[in-house]
Protein backbone atom coordinates (compact mmCIF):
# COMPACT_ATOMS: atom_id res chain seq x y z
CA UNK A 1 0.00 0.00 0.00
CA UNK A 2 3.19 2.29 0.84
CA UNK A 3 4.60 1.85 -2.49
CA UNK A 4 2.04 3.50 -5.04
CA UNK A 5 1.69 6.31 -2.14
CA UNK A 6 5.51 7.26 -2.15
CA UNK A 7 5.39 7.35 -5.76
CA UNK A 8 2.48 9.62 -5.85
CA UNK A 9 4.74 11.46 -3.19
CA UNK A 10 8.10 11.60 -4.98
CA UNK A 11 6.30 13.54 -7.89
CA UNK A 12 3.88 16.05 -5.55
CA UNK A 13 7.18 17.13 -3.30
CA UNK A 14 9.15 17.25 -6.38
CA UNK A 15 6.78 19.79 -7.70
CA UNK A 16 6.99 21.55 -4.67
CA UNK A 17 10.72 21.95 -4.76
CA UNK A 18 10.30 23.04 -8.13
CA UNK A 19 7.74 25.84 -6.84
CA UNK A 20 10.64 27.13 -4.72
CA UNK A 21 13.34 26.48 -7.09
CA UNK A 22 11.62 28.79 -9.42
CA UNK A 23 10.84 31.67 -6.46
CA UNK A 24 14.39 31.66 -5.86
CA UNK A 25 15.73 32.86 -9.03
CA UNK A 26 13.50 35.76 -8.13
CA UNK A 27 15.73 36.58 -5.62
CA UNK A 28 16.44 36.18 -1.57
CA UNK A 29 13.37 38.56 -0.63
CA UNK A 30 10.56 36.18 -2.09
CA UNK A 31 12.11 33.06 -1.44
CA UNK A 32 12.04 34.43 2.13
CA UNK A 33 8.14 35.74 2.13
CA UNK A 34 7.67 32.25 1.10
CA UNK A 35 9.48 31.02 3.59
CA UNK A 36 7.08 33.13 6.28
CA UNK A 37 4.00 31.82 4.45
CA UNK A 38 4.45 27.98 5.42
CA UNK A 39 3.49 28.19 8.52
CA UNK A 40 0.30 29.49 8.15
CA UNK A 41 -0.77 27.79 4.89
CA UNK A 42 0.47 24.50 6.87
CA UNK A 43 -1.49 25.49 9.30
CA UNK A 44 -4.78 25.14 7.30
CA UNK A 45 -3.04 22.17 5.25
CA UNK A 46 -2.88 20.62 8.96
CA UNK A 47 -6.79 21.04 9.74
CA UNK A 48 -7.12 19.31 6.35
CA UNK A 49 -4.62 16.06 7.16
CA UNK A 50 -6.52 15.80 10.57
CA UNK A 51 -9.92 16.05 8.64
CA UNK A 52 -7.96 13.22 6.51
CA UNK A 53 -7.09 11.11 9.50
CA UNK A 54 -10.05 11.53 10.96
CA UNK A 55 -11.92 10.13 7.88
CA UNK A 56 -9.26 7.45 7.10
CA UNK A 57 -10.28 6.09 10.52
CA UNK A 58 -13.65 6.08 10.98
CA UNK A 59 -14.11 4.66 6.74
CA UNK A 60 -11.48 1.97 7.48
CA UNK A 61 -12.92 0.89 10.77
CA UNK A 62 -16.71 0.56 9.00
CA UNK A 63 -14.77 -1.17 6.13
CA UNK A 64 -13.25 -3.40 8.72
CA UNK A 65 -16.96 -4.57 10.32
CA UNK A 66 -18.44 -4.89 6.64
CA UNK A 67 -20.43 -1.96 6.70
CA UNK A 68 -19.81 -0.32 3.49
CA UNK A 69 -22.89 1.71 3.17
CA UNK A 70 -21.93 3.61 6.39
CA UNK A 71 -18.27 3.69 5.16
CA UNK A 72 -20.21 6.07 2.04
CA UNK A 73 -22.43 7.92 4.00
CA UNK A 74 -19.05 9.29 5.71
CA UNK A 75 -17.33 9.63 2.95
CA UNK A 76 -20.08 11.84 1.80
CA UNK A 77 -19.94 13.71 4.91
CA UNK A 78 -16.52 14.34 5.25
CA UNK A 79 -15.98 16.14 1.70
CA UNK A 80 -18.78 18.50 2.49
CA UNK A 81 -17.44 19.36 6.13
CA UNK A 82 -13.69 19.84 4.25
CA UNK A 83 -15.75 22.65 2.71
CA UNK A 84 -17.06 24.01 5.41
CA UNK A 85 -14.41 24.16 8.02
CA UNK A 86 -11.48 25.16 5.12
CA UNK A 87 -14.03 28.20 3.97
CA UNK A 88 -14.06 29.32 7.46
CA UNK A 89 -10.34 29.26 8.65
CA UNK A 90 -9.31 30.90 5.39
CA UNK A 91 -11.46 33.67 5.85
CA UNK A 92 -10.69 34.55 9.26
CA UNK A 93 -6.55 34.22 8.00
CA UNK A 94 -7.05 36.16 5.58
CA UNK A 95 -8.67 38.93 8.16
CA UNK A 96 -5.57 38.82 10.26
CA UNK A 97 -2.91 38.04 7.89
CA UNK A 98 -1.12 41.38 7.91
CA UNK A 99 -0.58 41.47 11.65
CA UNK A 100 0.14 37.56 11.67
CA UNK A 101 3.11 37.60 9.28
CA UNK A 102 4.31 40.45 11.01
CA UNK A 103 4.17 38.93 14.29
CA UNK A 104 5.87 35.68 12.38
CA UNK A 105 8.84 38.77 12.29
CA UNK A 106 8.44 39.36 8.47
CA UNK A 107 9.94 42.83 7.21
CA UNK A 108 7.98 45.50 5.37
CA UNK A 109 9.86 44.43 2.38
CA UNK A 110 8.51 41.11 2.98
CA UNK A 111 4.67 41.89 3.37
CA UNK A 112 3.54 42.95 -0.19
CA UNK A 113 5.10 39.54 -1.55
CA UNK A 114 3.93 37.41 1.39
CA UNK A 115 0.02 39.22 0.52
CA UNK A 116 0.37 38.41 -3.10
CA UNK A 117 0.88 35.08 -2.56
CA UNK A 118 -1.54 34.58 0.44
CA UNK A 119 -4.49 36.35 -1.58
CA UNK A 120 -4.64 33.60 -4.07
CA UNK A 121 -3.77 30.80 -1.99
CA UNK A 122 -6.42 31.43 0.14
CA UNK A 123 -8.94 31.93 -2.34
CA UNK A 124 -8.31 28.33 -4.12
CA UNK A 125 -7.67 27.03 -0.36
CA UNK A 126 -10.49 24.26 -0.34
CA UNK A 127 -9.83 23.15 -3.68
CA UNK A 128 -5.97 22.67 -2.22
CA UNK A 129 -8.24 20.52 0.87
CA UNK A 130 -10.72 18.44 -1.34
CA UNK A 131 -7.92 16.36 -3.19
CA UNK A 132 -6.73 15.67 0.20
CA UNK A 133 -9.47 14.30 1.95
CA UNK A 134 -10.40 12.12 -1.43
CA UNK A 135 -7.47 11.04 -1.51
CA UNK A 136 -8.40 9.65 2.43
CA UNK A 137 -11.46 7.87 1.26
CA UNK A 138 -9.38 5.64 -1.76
CA UNK A 139 -6.64 4.54 1.23
CA UNK A 140 -9.49 3.81 3.45
CA UNK A 141 -10.83 1.60 0.92
CA UNK A 142 -7.07 -0.03 0.54
CA UNK A 143 -6.80 2.12 -2.73
CA UNK A 144 -3.68 3.80 -2.66
CA UNK A 145 -2.63 3.53 -6.58
CA UNK A 146 -5.35 6.06 -7.82
CA UNK A 147 -4.41 8.73 -5.41
CA UNK A 148 -0.64 8.42 -6.34
CA UNK A 149 -1.64 9.27 -10.36
CA UNK A 150 -4.13 12.11 -8.84
CA UNK A 151 -0.79 13.31 -6.76
CA UNK A 152 1.35 12.94 -9.57
CA UNK A 153 -1.44 14.71 -12.46
CA UNK A 154 -1.55 17.76 -10.00
CA UNK A 155 2.14 18.21 -9.29
CA UNK A 156 3.04 18.09 -12.68
CA UNK A 157 0.14 20.71 -13.37
CA UNK A 158 2.12 23.13 -11.34
CA UNK A 159 5.69 22.47 -12.16
CA UNK A 160 4.68 23.26 -15.93
CA UNK A 161 2.56 26.11 -14.55
CA UNK A 162 4.32 27.69 -12.47
CA UNK A 163 7.44 28.96 -15.03
CA UNK A 164 5.01 30.09 -17.39
CA UNK A 165 3.44 32.33 -14.81
CA UNK A 166 6.21 33.40 -12.43
CA UNK A 167 8.27 35.03 -15.40
CA UNK A 168 5.05 35.59 -17.89
CA UNK A 169 6.58 33.27 -20.78
CA UNK A 170 5.00 33.22 -23.80
CA UNK A 171 1.57 34.71 -23.41
CA UNK A 172 0.95 33.87 -19.51
CA UNK A 173 1.36 37.15 -17.79
CA UNK A 174 4.18 37.66 -15.60
CA UNK A 175 3.05 37.15 -12.27
CA UNK A 176 5.89 36.83 -9.95
CA UNK A 177 5.46 35.46 -6.82
CA UNK A 178 1.97 35.75 -6.92
CA UNK A 179 2.17 33.25 -10.07
CA UNK A 180 3.85 30.52 -8.00
CA UNK A 181 0.28 30.21 -5.61
CA UNK A 182 -2.25 31.08 -9.14
CA UNK A 183 -0.49 27.81 -10.24
CA UNK A 184 -0.87 25.72 -7.08
CA UNK A 185 -4.63 26.80 -7.26
CA UNK A 186 -5.37 25.49 -10.85
CA UNK A 187 -3.56 22.48 -10.59
CA UNK A 188 -5.54 21.50 -7.34
CA UNK A 189 -9.06 22.88 -8.76
CA UNK A 190 -8.37 20.49 -11.78
CA UNK A 191 -7.39 17.62 -8.94
CA UNK A 192 -10.51 18.27 -7.37
CA UNK A 193 -13.27 17.91 -10.09
CA UNK A 194 -11.69 14.66 -11.49
CA UNK A 195 -11.26 12.64 -7.80
CA UNK A 196 -14.82 13.49 -6.69
CA UNK A 197 -15.91 12.50 -10.41
CA UNK A 198 -14.39 9.52 -9.98
CA UNK A 199 -14.88 8.67 -6.02
CA UNK A 200 -18.80 8.87 -7.24
CA UNK A 201 -19.30 7.96 -10.12
CA UNK A 202 -17.21 5.38 -11.37
CA UNK A 203 -16.39 4.06 -7.82
CA UNK A 204 -19.13 4.68 -5.78
CA UNK A 205 -17.17 5.44 -2.73
CA UNK A 206 -19.63 8.39 -1.78
CA UNK A 207 -22.84 9.76 -2.94
CA UNK A 208 -22.92 13.48 -4.40
CA UNK A 209 -25.54 14.27 -1.84
CA UNK A 210 -25.51 13.78 1.48
CA UNK A 211 -27.80 11.20 3.15
CA UNK A 212 -29.98 11.80 6.27
CA UNK A 213 -27.96 12.59 9.86
CA UNK A 214 -25.26 14.60 8.11
CA UNK A 215 -24.44 16.17 12.11
CA UNK A 216 -24.15 12.64 13.68
CA UNK A 217 -21.32 11.75 10.50
CA UNK A 218 -19.98 15.54 10.80
CA UNK A 219 -19.72 14.36 15.06
CA UNK A 220 -18.24 10.71 14.42
CA UNK A 221 -15.16 12.16 12.24
CA UNK A 222 -14.42 15.24 14.14
CA UNK A 223 -14.19 12.96 16.98
CA UNK A 224 -10.79 11.92 15.55
CA UNK A 225 -10.71 14.62 13.38
CA UNK A 226 -10.32 17.68 15.75
CA UNK A 227 -7.80 16.24 17.92
CA UNK A 228 -5.88 14.93 14.99
CA UNK A 229 -6.44 18.37 13.19
CA UNK A 230 -5.03 20.17 17.08
CA UNK A 231 -1.90 17.72 17.09
CA UNK A 232 -1.04 18.58 13.25
CA UNK A 233 -1.54 22.47 13.48
CA UNK A 234 0.71 22.12 16.31
CA UNK A 235 3.90 21.63 13.38
CA UNK A 236 3.54 25.03 11.50
CA UNK A 237 2.96 26.58 15.10
CA UNK A 238 6.21 25.00 16.15
CA UNK A 239 7.28 25.74 12.71
CA UNK A 240 6.11 29.73 13.24
CA UNK A 241 8.01 29.91 16.39
CA UNK A 242 11.31 28.36 15.13
CA UNK A 243 11.02 30.91 12.04
CA UNK A 244 10.37 34.06 14.56
CA UNK A 245 13.42 32.83 16.27
CA UNK A 246 15.34 32.07 12.69
CA UNK A 247 14.55 35.56 12.01
CA UNK A 248 16.73 37.64 13.88
CA UNK A 249 19.57 36.48 12.10
CA UNK A 250 18.44 37.75 9.05
CA UNK A 251 16.40 37.29 5.50
CA UNK A 252 19.55 34.64 4.59
CA UNK A 253 18.97 32.44 7.45
CA UNK A 254 14.98 32.77 7.33
CA UNK A 255 15.63 31.64 3.09
CA UNK A 256 17.86 29.02 4.07
CA UNK A 257 14.92 27.21 6.67
CA UNK A 258 12.29 27.81 4.49
CA UNK A 259 14.53 25.84 1.34
CA UNK A 260 15.20 23.10 4.22
CA UNK A 261 11.13 22.61 4.83
CA UNK A 262 10.55 21.39 1.67
CA UNK A 263 14.03 19.69 1.31
CA UNK A 264 12.64 18.19 4.40
CA UNK A 265 9.36 16.94 2.94
CA UNK A 266 11.32 15.27 0.04
CA UNK A 267 13.42 13.43 2.55
CA UNK A 268 10.58 12.29 4.88
CA UNK A 269 8.36 11.47 1.84
CA UNK A 270 8.76 7.65 2.83
CA UNK A 271 7.88 8.62 6.32
CA UNK A 272 4.45 10.58 4.96
CA UNK A 273 3.48 7.87 2.85
CA UNK A 274 4.02 5.08 5.68
CA UNK A 275 1.79 7.55 7.51
CA UNK A 276 -0.73 7.29 5.07
CA UNK A 277 -0.39 3.89 4.18
CA UNK A 278 -0.33 1.95 7.62
CA UNK A 279 -3.61 3.98 9.75
CA UNK A 280 -6.48 2.50 7.24
CA UNK A 281 -4.50 -0.95 7.77
CA UNK A 282 -4.35 -0.58 11.44
CA UNK A 283 -8.03 0.68 11.78
CA UNK A 284 -9.14 -2.04 9.75
CA UNK A 285 -7.58 -5.09 11.81
CA UNK A 286 -8.80 -2.73 15.19
CA UNK A 287 -12.36 -2.83 13.69
CA UNK A 288 -11.50 -6.97 13.45
CA UNK A 289 -9.96 -7.29 16.94
CA UNK A 290 -6.98 -8.58 15.16
CA UNK A 291 -4.03 -6.41 17.57
CA UNK A 292 -0.92 -9.33 16.60
CA UNK A 293 -1.52 -7.76 13.11
CA UNK A 294 -1.76 -4.09 14.45
CA UNK A 295 1.55 -4.63 16.20
CA UNK A 296 3.29 -6.79 13.69
CA UNK A 297 2.80 -3.74 10.59
CA UNK A 298 3.76 -1.10 13.41
CA UNK A 299 7.01 -2.69 14.44
CA UNK A 300 7.97 -3.51 10.51
CA UNK A 301 7.38 0.07 9.89
CA UNK A 302 9.46 1.60 12.60
CA UNK A 303 12.59 -0.79 11.77
CA UNK A 304 12.04 0.33 8.05
CA UNK A 305 11.86 3.90 8.82
CA UNK A 306 15.25 4.25 11.10
CA UNK A 307 17.46 2.12 8.04
CA UNK A 308 15.94 4.40 5.27
CA UNK A 309 16.47 7.66 7.15
CA UNK A 310 19.64 6.98 8.14
CA UNK A 311 20.43 6.06 4.33
CA UNK A 312 18.40 9.48 3.47
CA UNK A 313 21.16 11.09 5.49
CA UNK A 314 24.20 9.47 4.28
CA UNK A 315 23.04 10.95 0.86
CA UNK A 316 21.97 14.67 1.74
CA UNK A 317 25.58 14.74 3.71
CA UNK A 318 27.54 13.85 0.56
CA UNK A 319 25.10 16.20 -1.98
CA UNK A 320 24.88 19.45 0.45
CA UNK A 321 26.96 21.40 -1.81
CA UNK A 322 25.49 21.06 -4.64
CA UNK A 323 21.62 21.40 -2.67
CA UNK A 324 22.60 24.39 -1.24
CA UNK A 325 24.41 25.70 -4.80
CA UNK A 326 20.64 24.71 -6.34
CA UNK A 327 18.25 26.81 -4.83
CA UNK A 328 20.97 29.98 -3.84
CA UNK A 329 23.46 32.13 -5.18
CA UNK A 330 24.10 34.11 -2.70
CA UNK A 331 27.28 33.09 -0.59
CA UNK A 332 25.62 33.01 2.94
CA UNK A 333 22.34 31.24 1.86
CA UNK A 334 24.29 28.35 0.67
CA UNK A 335 26.68 28.26 3.83
CA UNK A 336 23.61 27.85 5.92
CA UNK A 337 21.30 25.51 3.68
CA UNK A 338 24.67 23.19 3.96
CA UNK A 339 24.92 23.66 7.69
CA UNK A 340 21.28 22.83 8.61
CA UNK A 341 21.80 20.07 6.30
CA UNK A 342 24.27 18.49 8.52
CA UNK A 343 22.32 18.82 11.29
CA UNK A 344 18.31 18.45 11.22
CA UNK A 345 18.29 15.35 8.99
CA UNK A 346 20.44 13.35 11.91
CA UNK A 347 16.69 13.30 13.61
CA UNK A 348 14.15 12.21 10.81
CA UNK A 349 14.41 8.70 12.21
CA UNK A 350 13.06 9.32 15.38
CA UNK A 351 10.98 11.74 14.16
CA UNK A 352 9.83 9.20 12.05
CA UNK A 353 8.91 7.32 15.06
CA UNK A 354 6.84 10.23 16.53
CA UNK A 355 4.96 10.28 13.25
CA UNK A 356 4.09 6.70 13.06
CA UNK A 357 3.21 6.63 16.46
CA UNK A 358 0.89 9.24 16.41
CA UNK A 359 -1.04 8.38 13.32
CA UNK A 360 -1.62 4.75 14.79
CA UNK A 361 -2.80 6.25 17.74
CA UNK A 362 -5.10 8.00 15.70
CA UNK A 363 -5.94 5.09 13.59
CA UNK A 364 -7.18 2.83 16.88
CA UNK A 365 -8.91 5.70 17.51
CA UNK A 366 -6.85 7.67 20.57
CA UNK A 367 -6.74 10.60 19.05
CA UNK A 368 -6.49 12.58 22.55
CA UNK A 369 -3.47 10.37 23.20
CA UNK A 370 -2.17 11.81 19.65
CA UNK A 371 -2.54 15.46 20.62
CA UNK A 372 -0.99 15.02 23.93
CA UNK A 373 2.37 13.39 22.06
CA UNK A 374 2.71 16.25 19.96
CA UNK A 375 2.24 18.69 22.74
CA UNK A 376 4.79 17.32 23.83
CA UNK A 377 6.63 17.04 20.75
CA UNK A 378 6.51 20.82 20.35
CA UNK A 379 6.37 22.31 23.37
CA UNK A 380 7.99 20.32 25.77
CA UNK A 381 10.47 18.94 23.93
CA UNK A 382 11.73 20.67 20.60
CA UNK A 383 11.14 24.47 21.21
CA UNK A 384 12.43 24.76 24.66
CA UNK A 385 15.84 22.57 23.84
CA UNK A 386 15.98 25.16 20.81
CA UNK A 387 15.46 27.94 22.54
CA UNK A 388 17.98 27.12 25.06
CA UNK A 389 20.65 26.17 22.06
CA UNK A 390 19.89 29.25 20.97
CA UNK A 391 21.05 31.42 24.10
CA UNK A 392 23.85 29.25 24.98
CA UNK A 393 25.16 28.83 21.17
CA UNK A 394 24.03 30.93 19.11
CA UNK A 395 22.50 30.09 15.80
CA UNK A 396 23.80 26.83 15.16
CA UNK A 397 22.72 25.63 18.76
CA UNK A 398 19.05 26.49 17.76
CA UNK A 399 18.86 23.95 15.54
CA UNK A 400 20.96 20.94 18.09
CA UNK A 401 18.74 21.66 20.30
CA UNK A 402 15.85 21.33 18.65
CA UNK A 403 17.39 18.15 17.75
CA UNK A 404 17.62 16.65 20.86
CA UNK A 405 14.45 17.38 21.32
CA UNK A 406 13.41 15.29 18.43
CA UNK A 407 15.52 12.16 19.67
CA UNK A 408 13.73 12.58 23.24
CA UNK A 409 9.96 12.39 21.56
CA UNK A 410 10.75 9.75 19.55
CA UNK A 411 11.47 7.08 22.25
CA UNK A 412 8.52 8.41 24.56
CA UNK A 413 6.52 7.74 21.48
CA UNK A 414 8.16 4.41 20.74
CA UNK A 415 7.48 3.24 24.22
CA UNK A 416 3.93 4.62 24.70
CA UNK A 417 2.43 2.97 21.91
CA UNK A 418 4.13 -0.32 22.60
CA UNK A 419 2.61 -0.31 25.64
CA UNK A 420 -0.60 0.64 24.51
CA UNK A 421 -0.34 -2.75 22.18
CA UNK A 422 0.51 -4.44 25.14
CA UNK A 423 -2.33 -3.70 27.00
CA UNK A 424 -4.73 -4.75 23.67
CA UNK A 425 -2.94 -8.02 23.76
CA UNK A 426 -3.25 -9.18 26.91
CA UNK A 427 -7.00 -8.01 26.62
CA UNK A 428 -6.87 -10.04 24.01
CA UNK A 429 -5.73 -13.27 25.46
CA UNK A 430 -7.74 -12.90 28.66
Amino acid sequence: MTIPVCLGMVLLMSFNLVDTFFISMLGTEPLAAVGFTFPVTFSIISMVIGISIGTSAVLARFIGQGDKEASRHHGTAALYLTVLLVAALSLVTYLVAEPLFALLGAKDIHMPLIMAYMEVWLLGSVFLALPMVGNAVFRANGETKLPSIFMGIGGAINAVLDPLLIFGLGPFPELGIRGAAVASVVSFFIGSLVIIAMLANKYRLIHWFPGSNLPKAFKRILTIAMPAAGANMLTPLAMAVMTAMVAPYGSAAVAAFGVMTRIESIACLVVLSLSMSLPPLISQNHGAGNWHRVREAYMVAVKFVMIWQAAIYLVLLVSAPFIAAAFSQEQEVKETIVLLLFILPLGYGLQGITILSNSSFNAVHQPHSALILSIARFFVFYIPFAYLGSVWFGFEGLFYGGLLGVIITGSVAFVWFRKHLGYHLRVAYE
